[in-house]
């Protein structure tokens, strides 16, 4: 019988030849895996050596490290679950965990993400010791940060590419990782920033009690050189850890200082003031009546009507930003050209960036006579602190037209750059802006912040060796779902300047949504002393009682002067308890004292007629 062709010999023979093939490519591909190591990934020689970033005394920040990334072909592992089994605990995963991602993908998978060396060493081991096939690690270039979040946002964070993605590391991701170029060291640049990492620390503890002890939602604040423009302490809380940063919530990304903006309330009436008397449109002898509220009408008939929180009577200047009053503000803003009075507050920064090294910096916003929201109350509102908005950075950079007789300086955080042979290839040098107030006018503001800190709102941040000028603000926050002003939020915020006789140091917190009490005064002023205090002593700055003085021991005691009272009631205000004393002698008045510290409202206001018998209280903080 004929066999069939299919079956014939020569095919048959074919056929035999080819699986005698394919069998013995796998016995040896399989005797090839048996004796070859596990294969680690190694990245090509065309990195770049990332620069460090450092504090001014040359603290590391930022540095380069070696991450490895685990990595799987799920096909090739033989045994899965005494794999995951044995991993498990070096990988800090479950056993179940690795087997679901063994199963999630036959060709590829990782297993775990960014293990640092001691992670890696020990893994390597297990793999090596149970002879665990279909594994390899990607080595790749990581960033650690050895301060955790100590200032998160001026740092900044490098992202799992190589690229910066926020702070310094974002500004500068050029010097820091140049391109590579062939027949180069490949190595970027280091940077110092001027940031000094053990007083950030401190202050970053006091912010910190005192953002928990007000129960606020943020709390900004930055410490400058008066003299140099350098920033030494600049805090956003709340801070992002940079070693969790992917982690990390939105709110502890967000660079405040540099990007928010917002209302500054009282605390720009020392730039309004500023105008006003360099414009020469008041004097600063020139008095205004305060009664409790600004009610005027504009010559189209529209009603502007803003109050006050006292009665504080006839007030120059300097006792209007003493007592921070709105109704003598207001008046003063009457008397200046709005364009005038626009040009002033741009002069000063205000409605541009500041240049300082960071991304997303805002301009802030201030309205011109042509924009649709102007109106007869947009001057007087301005002059406030109210529609307008500013960022902590412009008003840091504003206040130092005051330390340096006028002219502002630019505000830094860059100290020097170096390249890894230790050259220095830039050095920050001052850099003054252009003069926006006499000296006289500058000398004049920094007086009135320091009666403002012996006698009015901002005495409890007064120190008691240290000379210090201090002007608090309390601003109420827009209501974003029902419009107007919230009656809840507030911002309080305070700038300071020590030592006033010679200034060396511009303090700014501010602190927003406080729950409870709100009035800057009572909230930032105390901050501002202790951490004042903290810098005092961390910088070595001189106090009035650092030194023994010999004398004869005679101590002599002045006597304490009467406080007139004629036909009118005295304006109390900023007076002391101690100056108020001789008062309670009197027969023929009733006084009434409440509190302690200095005057802050008394009733009747001053300029009232004195009556038989008359009632005057006085209340102090």
């Amino acid at each position: 019988m004929q066999v069939s062709s299919f079956y014939s010999k020569g095919r048959i023979i074919f056929v035999i030849t080819v699986l005698s093939a394919l069998l013995f490519y796998i016995v040896f591909s399989y005797g090839k895996l048996s004796v070859k190591k596990v294969p680690v990934f190694t990245p090509p020689a065309e990195n770049v050596e990332r620069g460090t970033i450092l504090d001014r005394n040359g603290k590391t920040l930022a540095v380069q490290t070696n991450f490895y990334h685990l990595c799987a072909t799920p096909s090739v592992i033989k045994e899965k679950e005494k794999t995951a089994r044995v991993l498990a605990p070096a990988l800090n995963l479950t056993k179940e965990e690795i087997l679901q991602l063994f199963n999630s993908s036959p060709t590829f998978v990782y297993i775990k993400k960014k293990m640092e060396q001691s992670e890696y060493d020990e893994v390597s081991a297990l793999i090596e010791k149970y002879k665990i096939y279909g594994l390899r690690f990607e080595k790749i270039q990581g960033r650690t940060y050895p301060e955790n979040s100590l200032a998160s946002q001026v740092i900044g964070f490098m992202g799992d590419e190589g690229n910066g993605l926020s702070g310094i590391e974002y500004s500068f991701q050029s010097l820091l990782s140049p391109d590579y170029k062939p027949n180069s060291d490949n190595r970027g640049q280091d940077i110092y920033l001027t940031i000094d990492a053990n007083l950030q620390y401190k202050l970053e503890k006091i912010a910190s009690n005192a953002m928990e002890n007000t129960q606020a939602e943020s709390l900004m604040l930055i410490a400058a050189q008066a003299k140099t423009g350098e920033i030494l302490s600049y805090i956003s809380l709340p801070a992002a850890n940079l070693n969790r940063y992917p982690s990390s919530s939105v709110a502890e990304k967000k660079d405040l200082p540099a990007v928010h903006a917002y209302e500054p309330g009282s605390v720009f009436k020392l730039f309004s003031v500023a105008s006003f008397i360099d414009s020469g449109c008041i004097s600063e002898d020139e008095t205004f009546f305060c009664d409790g509220v600004f009610d005027v009408r504009s010559t189209n008939g529209e009603r502007v009507r803003i109050t006050c929180l006292d009665r504080h009577g006839p007030l120059t200047a300097r006792q209007a930003l003493q007592y921070s009053c709105n109704d003598a503000l207001a008046q003063m803003s009457q008397k200046i050209d709005s364009e005038l009075f626009l040009q002033r507050i741009r002069q000063f920064g205000f409605g541009k960036k500041t240049g300082i090294e960071l991304p997303g910096e805002t301009k802030g916003s201030v309205k011109t006579i042509e924009d649709k929201l102007w109106s007869a109350r947009s001057k007087p509102t301005i002059s406030i602190g109210q529609e307008i908005s500013v960022s902590a950075i412009q008003m840091v950079q504003a206040a130092t037209s005051f330390t340096n007789g006028g002219v502002p300086l630019k505000l830094t955080l860059i100290s020097h750059i170096d390249d890894k042979a230790g050259n220095v290839t830039y050095k920050h040098h001052v850099q003054p802006l252009e003069q926006i107030i006499s000296k006289h006018t500058a000398e004049y503001m920094l007086s009135c912040m320091e009666t403002t800190a012996r006698k009015g709102t901002g005495t409890r941040a007064l120190l008691g060796d240290v000379s210090i000028g201090v002007k608090t603000g309390t601003a109420q926050m827009l209501d974003e779902k029902n419009g107007g002003y919230s009656k809840e939020d507030f911002i309080s915020n305070c700038v300071a300047v020590f030592p006033i006789d010679n200034p060396q140091i511009i303090l700014y917190i501010v602190i927003t949504k406080a729950k409870g009490e709100t009035y800057a005064g009572r909230i930032v002023a105390p901050v501002i002393g202790e951490a004042a205090d903290v810098i005092i002593d961390h910088l070595g700055i001189a106090r009035a009682n650092a030194a023994s003085v010999a004398h004869s021991g005679k101590i002599e005691i002045s006597p304490t002067n009467s406080i007139k009272i004629n036909s009118v009631v005295p304006n109390f205000m900023g007076m002391s308890k101690k100056e108020l004393t001789p008062l309670l002698l009197r027969k023929d008045l009733r006084i009434k004292i409440e509190g302690s510290g200095w005057v802050v409202s008394q009733n009747p206001p001053a300029g009232t007629p004195i009556t038989e018998n008359m009632t005057i209280e006085l209340y102090l903080q």
